[in-house]
């Protein structure tokens, strides 16, 4: 109980040392989402480019394609294969459906 009271300079040591360890810390975790950062834009940079055209098919792969979508569609679906300009064209012109949010008939200038 009749501890000795640590002087102001004491406190401020050991203020200084609570500091040190907390910024060595945030420099840890800062070098960390750097490589993170650095890590992802590389994956960014070696993904391959998206394709332009797609073809869904179905679960029986067997069966006909079911839809035909521009690249980007949103509706295109996990079982969706690239296909090069002319193999859409072929679709579209062999009665494969185009998908109705994309409209890859209209982009390919193949209208009804």
């Amino acid at each position: 109980m009749n501890d000795p009271v640590p002087s102001r300079l004491a406190l401020l040591r050991f203020l200084e040392r609570v500091q040190e360890r907390d910024l060595t810390r945030t420099r840890r975790w800062i070098a960390d989402e750097e490589r993170r950062e650095a890590e992802r834009q590389r994956g960014l940079k070696a993904r391959p480019p998206a394709p332009q055209w797609l073809i869904d098919v179905g679960l029986n792969p067997k069966a006909p394609p079911l839809f035909v979508h521009v690249g980007d569609c949103w509706m295109a679906g996990k079982r969706s294969r690239a296909v090069s300009q002319e193999q859409a064209r072929r679709a579209l012109a062999d009665g494969v459906k185009a998908c109705r949010q994309c409209q890859p008939d209209t982009a390919l200038g193949m209208l009804d």
